[in-house]
């Protein structure tokens, strides 16, 4: 809920400063209305009155929110970083521009995916209508780990192919999972499932007419892959 306060100074401009230091806004987050102007009074004495305004906090957009979040997290951080919203479709990219981000990414993007989720909790926090949801890169990292796993994939399924075995790939988020599924999913003699239980499933590929792979329980449906039996 947007924040109220009536507050009083010598001038318009002073009980504007004084609203902005109470809620702890920047001006362009508050909707000033002045309720009573200044006045000298009588010789300067008598009647005298202060100038009265109400401030209030303007409601943000969930997008707004999410990017009030990160400016957060950034300056704790003591880090100059920009964010460059990009509207994709239905959802949001912040691309986040700086020095020395690699911080953000963490191994294999795991910071990266677990301040995304922070942020998305942040934008769509009291929403009624529909979520946003907010994808976070950083430098292109998501389009050249995309790329990076589709050639893994394609790597490892050599590797089943000569050796006549599976290889278990390790633990892997959602997304991930899903790249490397979609990889293979047109190749004839190749198969791919998930095994495992959050946060450590991880995907396993092997070749089809493999005599170990005879019954794989159903991969869920969240992975992206095709049930093999």
């Amino acid at each position: 809920m947007a924040r109220v306060i009536e507050v009083t100074g010598k001038d318009i401009e002073e009980a504007k400063k004084l609203a902005l230091s109470q809620l702890d806004l920047p001006q362009e987050r508050v909707i000033f209305e002045v309720l009573e102007e200044p006045s000298k009074g009588f010789f300067g004495l008598i009647g005298a009155r202060v100038a009265k305004i109400r401030a209030t906090e303007k409601e943000l957009t969930p997008l707004e929110k999410g990017q009030e979040f990160l400016k957060k997290i950034f300056k704790s951080m003591h880090k100059d970083i920009q964010i460059e919203c990009i509207e994709e479709d239905i959802n949001y990219k912040f691309n986040l521009i700086g020095d020395d981000l690699g911080v953000l990414i963490g191994k294999h993007g795991q910071t990266l995916d677990s301040l995304q989720y922070l942020t998305n909790m942040a934008a769509n926090k009291n929403v009624t209508g529909a979520r946003v949801r907010i994808v976070l890169d950083v430098e292109n990292y998501r389009k050249r780990r995309e790329e990076t796993l589709c050639q893994l994939a394609e790597r490892l399924a050599n590797k089943a192919r000569k050796y006549r075995t599976k290889v278990v790939l390790e633990p892997m988020n959602r997304h991930e999972r899903k790249i490397i599924h979609m990889a293979l999913q047109d190749y004839a003699d190749i198969i791919t499932y998930s095994d495992g239980v959050e946060p450590h499933r991880k995907i396993v590929v092997d070749i089809k007419h493999n005599k170990n792979c005879l019954l794989y329980t159903s991969p869920s449906p969240r992975d992206g892959a095709t049930s093999r039996m």
